[in-house]
């Protein structure tokens, strides 16, 4: 667990950069999310990101990061994050996870969305918006003076009283001049813990949920992460910024 003199406190200055950039990369998010449709590859979507990212002139965060191909990581149905983009087809009733990161001036900024493709069924549904819900719960309890686990906590809490479960393997990050930086935030575990919150901190919430089982496994190619019972899972993610009572997302 990261100590609070290992959580770096951005300045003003660079308050403002990552504010511009959550701005741009919310942009271009929008817009692949408006792209989206039954009968695209996973590749085009790729592609599409890429186009918008050189649009906005500003650097895909992912590509090339240990060796990552693609600017985008594309995850389908029970693939939980860092699907490779490449020749599936989306069809309709299928979830797809679109994690999107960029660098602007020197910093990062980072955001994910779960889609559904046509028309999804409910129970699908349900599971990407409790997803969604639960993010909104642990950015809610991101405030100056709260504890690490507060948001953890907050984001177990509402996923398991939905009957779904939280993934374990993988989590939540700090986030500036490092795509990942000091802390780790899981998403469980009991509240009050860990490092005091402090305003100026800036993180990446992601709350990765399991329709069935919380248990995942990496695939041979090193990279895509899928459910290990191959129920869908759901996968959502906002940079946010501490503030004294509330946070501010600054990719919403």
């Amino acid at each position: 667990m990261a100590t609070d003199s290992s959580i770096s406190i951005k300045t003003p200055e660079e308050l403002k950069i990552m504010r511009e950039a959550g701005a741009i990369l919310a942009s271009v998010v929008r817009e692949i999310k408006c792209s989206l449709k039954s009968g695209m590859t996973t590749r085009e979507v790729d592609q599409k990101a890429e186009e918008l990212i050189e649009a906005h002139k500003v650097i895909p965060a992912f590509k090339g990061y240990r060796g990552f191909p693609c600017c985008v990581c594309l995850s389908v149905n029970d693939e939980v994050v860092h699907g490779i983009p490449g020749d599936r087809i989306l069809k309709d009733g299928d979830i797809a996870s679109v994690d999107v990161g960029i660098i602007y001036k020197g910093y990062y900024s980072d955001t994910a969305m779960t889609v559904g493709i046509g028309t999804v069924r409910k129970d699908l549904q349900r599971l990407m918006d409790v997803t969604l819900e639960s993010l909104l719960e642990g950015i809610d309890q991101a405030r100056a003076g709260n504890h690490l686990s507060d948001i953890s906590h907050a984001v177990q809490k509402y996923v398991e009283a939905s009957q779904f479960s939280v993934v374990r393997e993988f989590v939540g990050h700090g986030i500036g001049k490092h795509l990942h930086e000091d802390p780790e935030i899981p998403n469980f575990g009991p509240p009050h813990k860990g490092p005091v919150l402090k305003e100026g901190m800036v993180l990446a919430i992601e709350p990765m949920v399991n329709f069935g089982k919380a248990p995942t496994k990496i695939m041979t190619d090193g990279w895509t992460v899928v459910t290990e019972d191959g129920n869908p899972s759901a996968h959502f993610e906002h940079t946010i910024a501490i503030g004294k009572d509330v946070a501010e997302v600054l990719t919403k």
